[in-house]
């Protein structure tokens, strides 16, 4: 009799476990990843991804092809058709459509791409700019961005070698803006290892950056023309231009990054730090969700991949004291490779695509094209994360339920910084705990005031609430974490 009661213990246990984890919020309940199965004779390592005139998706391979593909907006896309439409590039991290010739951006130049006889195939090459320089190492890669409002698109060049440049390739660690008609111009330096460029909402250029010598963790930044981005190692290049005006001083190694602004004036300080492992390992592609609702409740907002976990993060920007800051949340995980190249479409279609060649990533596929699509359910989300001069306004994608949303328990709030320094990465360092002295929920529910007494300049503030719930639900938060990169307080 014990042993028929402790089994049927044993199986009510199990039942409610079901029915407690059935409750529970999931990704997939609100996006769902489409595979775009690739031929057997495309080595598909996705590098970049642009639409074509006609609607076609054109997708570049770190092996130097770049096919269109028919039928990767249906509904169904499992049947999409591949066209090779170019060979014989060099690992091509970077595509941009202008008046229906395609631009492509691989290691030496920005090549235009005209397909003259309109057969689906690439007819002529042309080398629109190649100032910069390579000389073989694994490490030069070039990653392009699609136009910007001035008919420019931009160039992200990666060091030579993942630590420090002997050799003398121009303008490795520097960003470069490409006419169409091939003007070149330097406009940023200080890079490192760019694993993705992309505009947001106003049209201001960020790109990636990984943790490696002066950057502690992987950062999302803002190329500020005539900005330094932190990196000194390519600063020898201020010998071959006068463009972005003269050599900034060097920085102080084992300093912090907001310390070395009063120092260094021309460095613009990291808008988002993604905290290691939390967020990523190493952060590439970048998208803004344009779509206007079709993709979901966070229109505006930049969406950044990770090669090495296989995820797409969420992040909010603004603008504080002149530059940009603001948080980054957990989106969407699960994906087959590592993720490299995104690109969000006006229809709300996110199309995803990567390689795990080199590094390795959590999605065990060699490579993979995904497309993510808007289930049309609003998940309850933490939309915005706010600084104010006293602490941070939440707002949310559904009205909370005021009682737990008022509670100071419902959230933890710690902060921690990075060593600024030449050495590879850094951990955590400097820690606090700031008090949350007082949670004010608006009247409308959809937005929530924290004082905060113990806010850190240059610190990431990680905020939990996992106490919150939504007006008439006991359901969670599906991401009740956020992280936010305080360089400057609001006046």
């Amino acid at each position: 009799m014990q042993h028929k009661l402790l089994l049927i213990a044993i199986l009510v246990g199990v039942l409610n476990s079901v029915v407690l984890h059935s409750d529970e919020p999931n990704e997939d309940d609100y996006y769902k990843i489409r595979e775009i199965p690739i031929p057997a004779s495309a080595f598909l390592e996705v590098g970049g991804l642009e639409f074509m005139d006609d609607g076609q998706l054109a997708v570049s391979s770190r092996r130097g092809d770049i096919y269109t593909i028919a039928g990767a907006t249906a509904d169904d896309p499992s049947n999409a058709q591949f066209t090779l439409y170019a060979a014989g590039l060099h690992e091509v991290l970077g595509l941009a459509n202008r008046d229906g010739k395609l631009y492509a951006t691989q290691r030496g130049e920005v090549t235009r791409l005209i397909d003259e006889d309109k057969d689906g195939r690439a007819d002529r090459f042309e080398t629109v700019a190649d100032r910069w320089g390579i000389n073989g190492d694994y490490h030069e890669y070039a990653f392009g961005s699609r136009f910007d409002k001035d008919g420019f698109l931009w160039v992200v060049l990666c060091l030579t070698g993942s630590g420090a440049a002997a050799d003398n390739s121009p303008f490795r660690g520097w960003c470069m803006r490409v006419s169409e008609d091939g003007d070149c111009i330097a406009t940023c330096s200080g890079i490192r290892s760019p694993g993705g460029i992309g505009m947001n909402a106003k049209g201001d250029m960020f790109y990636t950056d990984n943790q490696g010598p002066w950057n502690g963790t992987c950062g999302l930044k803002h190329l500020r023309p005539g900005s330094f981005q932190g990196n000194p190692t390519g600063n020898k290049y201020y010998s071959l231009t006068d463009e972005i005006g003269a050599k900034p001083k060097d920085p102080n190694s084992g300093s912090r990054i907001m310390t070395e602004t009063s120092n260094v004036l021309e460095l613009e300080p990291t808008s988002i730090l993604f905290p290691y492992t939390k967020m990523g390992q190493s952060a590439s592609g970048i998208a803004c969700d344009m779509s206007n609702g079709k993709f979901g409740p966070f229109s505006e907002q930049l969406f950044v991949c990770d090669q090495t976990q296989s995820t797409v993060m969420r992040v909010f920007l603004e603008e504080v004291n002149g530059h940009y800051q603001g948080a980054c949340f957990p989106f969407k995980s699960g994906f087959g490779s590592g993720n490299v190249a995104i690109l969000i479409s006006d229809d709300g279609q996110m199309f995803v695509g990567g390689t795990n060649r080199g590094w390795g990533s959590t999605g065990r596929k060699p490579y993979a094209l995904e497309r993510l699509d808007w289930a049309g359910k609003v998940p309850f989300e933490i939309h915005e994360m706010r600084a104010k001069p006293d602490g941070f306004e939440l707002s949310f994608t559904q009205p909370v339920d005021k009682e737990s949303a008022s509670q100071l328990d419902s959230y933890n709030l710690t902060t921690y910084t990075y060593i600024y320094q030449a050495s590879y990465g850094s951990p955590e360092v400097d820690h606090t705990t700031p008090t949350i002295k007082s949670a004010t929920v608006a009247d409308d529910g959809k937005s929530v005031r924290l004082v905060v007494d113990g806010l850190k300049i240059g610190h990431v503030h990680e905020l939990h609430a996992a106490g919150i719930r939504p007006e008439g639900s006991g359901q969670q938060l599906l991401h009740s974490v956020g992280y936010y990169t305080l360089n400057y307080v609001p006046k």
